[in-house]
C-alpha cells in the first residue's frame, strides 16, 4: 500500500536500490522513455566523504507527454521532466517515491484531461518494485 504525505507518495520495492533503478531503467527503455539524467545522491556523497544510505534519483520523460502539459499550464516545468527517487531507509527497506499527478495538477493547474500525461511514475514504480 502506498504511503502519500505532502504529495509525494511512496511504495516498497522487493529489491535492492541498484536492482530497482536496474528494473526502472528497463522499463523506460522498453516504453520508449528517455532517461535524461541518473543522480547518484549516494555515490557523490561518498566522493565529499560523507555516508549516505543508498539513494538514487531517475529523472526520464517523454516529450510528445510533456509538451502538452507545459503548453497546458507553463510552471509545471518546474517540476519536469518526471522524477522517481529509489532510496533506502534506515531499517534496510528500499523505496521508490515520486510526486502524485493530483499534486502536480493542483500546485501547477493542469487540465484534468493531462494529468494522465504526467501519472505514468506511479505505473513505472509498482512495476520496479514488485
Amino acid at each position: 500500500m502506498p504511503v502519500i504525505g505532502n504529495g509525494i507518495v511512496s511504495e516498497r520495492s522487493h529489491h535492492t536500490v541498484d536492482q530497482t533503478v536496474d528494473r526502472l531503467k528497463s522499463l523506460l527503455q522498453a516504453r520508449g522513455v528517455t532517461l535524461f539524467a541518473l543522480v547518484d545522491h549516494s555515490g557523490e556523497a561518498a566522493k565529499a566523504g560523507i555516508e549516505m544510505r543508498p539513494t538514487k534519483l531517475l529523472i526520464f520523460g517523454n516529450p510528445a507527454g510533456g509538451t502538452p502539459v507545459m503548453l497546458a499550464a507553463p510552471s509545471i516545468a518546474i517540476d519536469l521532466p518526471l522524477k522517481i527517487l529509489v532510496w533506502e531507509d534506515g531499517e534496510g527497506v528500499v523505496w521508490l517515491s515520486w510526486n502524485s499527478p493530483e499534486y502536480l495538477r493542483d500546485r501547477h493547474g493542469v487540465p484534468e484531461a493531462l494529468v494522465k500525461n504526467i501519472g505514468v511514475a506511479e505505473g513505472l514504480a509498482t512495476q520496479a518494485g514488485a
